[in-house]
């Protein structure tokens, strides 16, 4: 390697650690505690969790906190891997069933938080958006009744059990959930739902 090579090699390697570790302290000056994005399953779902609930234990001795933010970590990937429309599917054996997006969780000011975003098919932003909306005007009374409502009805058309999942994240945070939606495309949004707990 010549004596440029070699100097370009390792002005690069000077750059990439200068970036990530810029990027490293920009989450960690945001409160970000645990981030995965990405392609996902059911399988990495167990593996993530598992590691995020040490975390937690670790940063919290309340043991009803740990479970609210365990819980709203789960539904929400959950939801990424029933809804997001970047999904990768394959007739393997076992089949092979991937959805991407991104879910982070942090603290702030003694609160944890817990965000997922990922695509959708633009068409359903609106009827996510009201179901939001919806959640978002409940105190707790009004969640609670709601959610053993909906228990006794027949999911909705085209549910893979996100409605539920959704009224358990608006009952176990400690503030009206936040949503937002980036339209991508005439195709394609892009959802955040953010959760204080």
């Amino acid at each position: 390697m010549t004596e440029f090579a070699t100097q370009r090699e390792a002005d690069r390697g000077g750059l990439i650690a200068e970036e990530v570790l810029d990027f490293q302290r920009n989450m960690t000056r945001r409160g970000i505690i645990f981030s995965f994005t990405g392609y996902i399953s059911e399988g990495i779902l167990k593996a993530l969790g598992d590691a995020l609930r040490q975390k937690i234990r670790l940063e919290s001795t309340d043991n009803k906190t740990v479970n609210r933010v365990f819980s709203v970590f789960v539904e929400q990937v959950q939801n990424i891997i029933r809804y997001s429309a970047e999904r990768i599917e394959h007739e393997a054996e076992p089949p092979v069933e991937l959805s991407s997006g991104m879910i982070t969780v942090g603290s702030d000011k003694g609160r944890f938080f817990v965000i997922c975003g990922n695509i959708i098919a633009r068409e359903d932003a609106d009827t996510l958006g009201g179901r939001l909306s919806e959640l978002q005007g409940m105190d707790a009374e009004a969640l609670r009744r709601f959610y053993k409502e909906k228990l006794r009805e027949p999911p909705d058309e085209g549910s893979k059990g996100g409605s539920i999942g959704l009224i358990e994240i608006a009952r176990r945070a400690s503030e009206p959930i936040q949503f937002d939606f980036e339209h991508l495309s005439d195709a394609y949004s892009y959802f955040v739902l953010k959760a204080y707990i």
